[in-house]
Formats: C-alpha cells, structure tokens, sequence
C-alpha cells in the first residue's frame, strides 16, 4: 500500500511516518510538504535512505502536483495545516489557504479519482465547554480562525461526503505532545526554556484546560481510522488527561530539576479557550482504539528526546519562542 502523506514535515506527520515505517514495513510512503513554518526536514532525516520512502516539496493547493500524487497513491492522510492558533490572530489568510482551500483541493482530486482520504482535524472546531464533553454530534462553535478554517473545512467534506459519495473520513484529536513538535508549543517551549533556565511564560493564570495526547497514541487511532474507519465518518480521539497549562508546566520543571521561579505569567492571548473535551467512546467501541501511554511516561519521553536531540532545534529564531507570538 502507497501512503500520500501531506506535511509529513511536521509535528504529527513526521510522527506518523517514522511509526508507519516502522511498524508496517511493506508501506510506501510519499511525503509532500510546502516547508512553511512547523516543517521540519531534520524530523526525518533518520529515514531519508530509506527505499520505502520518498519526499515532494510542493503545496496542496496546487492542483496539478496533486493530482499527479494521488494517482501513484493508494490513500491520502492530510496533515497538512496551518495549525499556530496565536498565528491566525495576527494574519488569518495562510490559514484560510492552506486549510480550507489545501483541503478543497485533495478533496475534489480523491473524489474524482476514487481515492479515500484521512483528514486531520481538532478538538478545537467545538470550542470552549466549560462543562461536559463533545461527540460527534456536538455543535462546532470555533473560537480561532485556525479553528474556523478546520471546521469549514469539514463541513465542505461532509458536503462532499453526502453529495458525491467521497470516500473520505474525518478525525479529531485533542492536544497531541512527544518527539519532533515545533518549539512553539507550550511543553517543548517549556523544555528548551528552562534547559537554559530562560524565564518560561504562561498566558493568563495558567488555568486553560487541555486533553494532553502522546502523540505516537494519536498515529496508532489515526491507522486504525485508515484501516477499519466508515467513509463519511468522524471520529474523536481523546485521552481522558485533562490538565491546567500551569500544572503542565510544573510537571516539567520537578522532572527537569529546574526552580519553578522561571514561571513567568503574561498577557494571554484574544480569545484563549478555556477547556477542551472530547469522548472517544465512538472509536473506542467500533475500532477497538485506546490510548496506551500515560502522560507521566510520555512526558518523560518527550523531555528525553528534547535534551538528546538539540541539533533540532538549536537554530530556532527567537521569535519562536516570543512570549506573545500572536503580536508578531
């Protein structure tokens, strides 16, 4: 089988190509990235040589390359996203090209070649819940642009679904962490901060309420979806782990041995969600999925893997790591 995958460059992607490599050596995996920012060539450079394997440059917008690269293809995973929430405060349009209009374009190619597709969607489309949890019924209420361009997104391919009989299929994950994720993010920010014992900001109180997913858990549902997963579904992933960013961060620093000191609160973000629930029961019940690691070990992990791999992220700007990065 012959996998098109779309930012496997980045955070999840790379994920998913190392373990799908690894795990199901008979795959083919084509991988074709725009190299924006959260791309990372150094994700993959341990299988670079690897015959199984194979790199495009290219954006999913553009339909000729696309179609070109779904028809040596037996499904397409689309990772491939703007995903920087505090980004599409300052300039929603990359996120509106690339998620809507990116998507529009493999789904119109996969419905006209007869290809299925995995879309890889967030917990984000249903927005703050204050209380209880979302399923897949739940009403989408976007807070972002991110969010609103991944819900629009996947009404457009339920429409498709419906009308043209794609054969296309939609997940959502809560907040994924490990190996390889853009030093952007809160807990590999964290890391890398306090590895040089640089002060480490925390929006608002720190109080924001997220699922946390190791994200090699998340590559394990999103095979599972591919394999036994219905055309026109959705299906959430979730983890039962929800924690405060500011417990997260504590966690990290009594592991690295760092004074809680660098803790810095600062001014939060416009429109900062306050908490983030999904059930999985759905996939859980049809395709048998759970999650298999603890935070506490995937958080290890995770620092691990920062410490041991610096040559990933040295070179990152200092904008990267800016305390409000939606001002940039």
């Amino acid at each position: 089988m012959k996998l098109l995958v779309t930012g496997g460059l980045g955070f999840i992607g790379s994920n998913f190509i190392h373990k799908m490599l690894t795990k199901y050596p008979d795959y083919e995996i084509l991988n074709v990235d725009a190299e924006f920012l959260g791309s990372n060539k150094k994700n993959l450079n341990l299988i670079d040589a690897n015959t199984k394997y194979e790199y495009v440059k290219g954006n999913i917008t553009n339909k000729k390359l696309m179609e070109e690269l779904i028809s040596q293809s037996d499904v397409v995973i689309n990772f491939a996203a703007e995903s920087f929430v505090d980004r599409s405060i300052s300039d929603p349009n990359p996120f509106l090209i690339s998620n809507f209009r990116g998507t529009f374009t493999i789904l119109d190619i996969i419905t006209k070649q007869d290809k299925p597709m995995i879309q890889i969607s967030t917990d984000e489309v249903f927005g703050s819940l204050q209380t209880g949890t979302a399923d897949e019924n739940s009403r989408f209420n976007p807070s972002s642009p991110y969010a609103a361009t991944k819900a629009s997104a996947e009404l457009l391919i339920n429409s498709y679904c419906i009308t043209f009989k794609s054969k296309a299929i939609i997940t959502r994950c809560t907040n994924n962490f490990g190996p390889r994720q853009f030093a952007e993010k809160l807990i590999p920010k964290t890391i890398i901060l306090a590895s040089k014992n640089k002060k480490i900001p925390i929006y608002g109180t720190g109080s924001n309420i997220r699922d946390w997913m190791y994200v090699d858990d998340h590559c394990e549902a999103i095979h599972s979806v591919m394999s036994n997963g219905k055309y026109g579904e959705s299906y959430n992933i979730s983890s039962d782990n929800e924690l405060d960013n500011i417990t997260i961060v504590k966690k990290i620093l009594e592991l690295m041995d760092k004074s809680e000191d660098l803790i810095e609160f600062v001014e939060d973000r416009p429109g900062h969600d306050f908490r983030y629930s999904m059930s999985s029961e759905k996939i859980s019940r049809e395709l048998k999925w759970k999650t298999k690691t603890k935070f506490d070990e995937g958080l290890k992990n995770t620092i691990k893997w920062y410490l041991d791999n610096t040559d990933v992220w040295k070179d990152i700007s200092t904008d990267t790591l800016n305390s409000t990065p939606w001002k940039n």
